[in-house]
């Protein structure tokens, strides 16, 4: 059993530059160990985090089968490995990027087909005029299935995809393909149309944890610090504070009376306020005549609990020593 609380974080691509940007946003620099080629890498000022790099795909994988405590990959990849939602992983932040969407797509020749239900006529057809069943290439198995069963559609075969799945139709090896998108060009430019209904998920890159990764007390604990920090930055990117004089107090607290009652933070001489809304409480401080207020932008802004960190160490209880 490791004493480190291992993370885990994508080792290459335009993934891999966005968790780091976010990280050292948040204030947690990543800082590579054994070289620009190594895959390992150092958390400032955690020393009792050992951060490995590993693919997207591998990162899910780990998560599924408890070799890591924490990981950032896409849902999509999370999904399919089938743990979520009462298995094995806690999906615990999203990150707010990595987004794409898994979708059902379908050779644009096809101008009757546009929704699931048209896929269901055309299997049908299908296995009745060839004798065989529709294929759909795809490398993510689990969700397809899932998603042709909510949709009662049974008259298809699966070709495992370890390719360019876009290209299975035009290669003759499959008839439609569920794929990941981002802004549909690539599908488009392979004669491929999302259907209409089609949507399967739409994913984000995440931070999860393992539920059966050797969680103990210590871990937990540096996992809490951990998690306040990246809680605390994601409130200050939304939050905005106001002060007002002090003569002015109780004035400024009936201004923003309403604000509050809505779920705003009161604070000394001031409030906490979501940007969507600084203008419009100030417009109240104005109208009660309380000025000059000032505003600034707090880079982190730290709550006493976190909900995800409670949520992990209620989950994974029987496993603290």
């Amino acid at each position: 059993m490791s004493d480190s609380l291992i993370i885990a974080v994508p080792s290459k691509g335009r993934l891999k530059e966005q968790v780091e940007a976010w990280l050292a946003d948040c204030g947690l620099p990543l800082h590579a160990v054994g070289g620009a080629r190594g895959y390992s890498a150092a958390l400032e000022g955690f020393d009792e985090v050992q951060v490995r790099l590993a693919s997207a795909g591998d990162i899910a994988a780990a998560l599924a089968a408890g070799e890591i405590h924490l990981g950032v990959t896409g849902e999509d990849l999370l999904r399919e490995q089938g743990e979520l939602d009462g298995g094995q992983v806690m999906l615990l932040a999203a990150l707010g990027f990595g987004r794409a969407d898994l979708v059902v797509a379908a050779p644009k020749s096809w101008v009757d087909v546009e929704t699931m239900a048209d896929v269901e006529d055309v299997a049908h057809l299908y296995l009745a005029r060839t004798g065989r069943r529709l294929r759909v290439a795809t490398k993510y198995v689990v969700q397809t299935r899932a998603f042709f069963a909510r949709h009662g559609i049974a008259d298809y075969r699966l070709a495992e995809s370890g390719g360019a799945t876009e290209g299975a139709p035009a290669a003759g090896a499959a008839e439609l393909v569920v794929d990941i998108t981002t802004t549909g060009a690539t599908l488009a430019a392979n004669g491929l149309k999302p259907l209409s209904d089609g949507l399967i998920l739409k994913s984000e890159a995440r931070l999860a944890a393992s539920l059966g990764a050797d969680w103990d007390g210590a871990k937990l604990s540096v996992c809490r610090r951990l998690l306040a920090i990246l809680e605390a930055r994601a409130r200050g990117r939304i939050i905005a504070s106001l002060t007002w004089p002090a003569n002015q107090d109780a004035e400024a607290r009936a201004a923003v009376a309403p604000f509050v009652a809505a779920g705003e933070a009161p604070r000394a001489h001031g409030v906490l306020v979501a940007r969507a809304r600084l203008f419009a409480a100030a417009a109240a401080l104005a109208a009660a005549g309380v000025g000059p207020v000032s505003v600034t932008r707090p880079g982190h802004v730290f709550h006493a609990k976190s909900e995800a960190a409670d949520h992990l160490a209620s989950a994974v209880a029987p496993a603290k020593s």
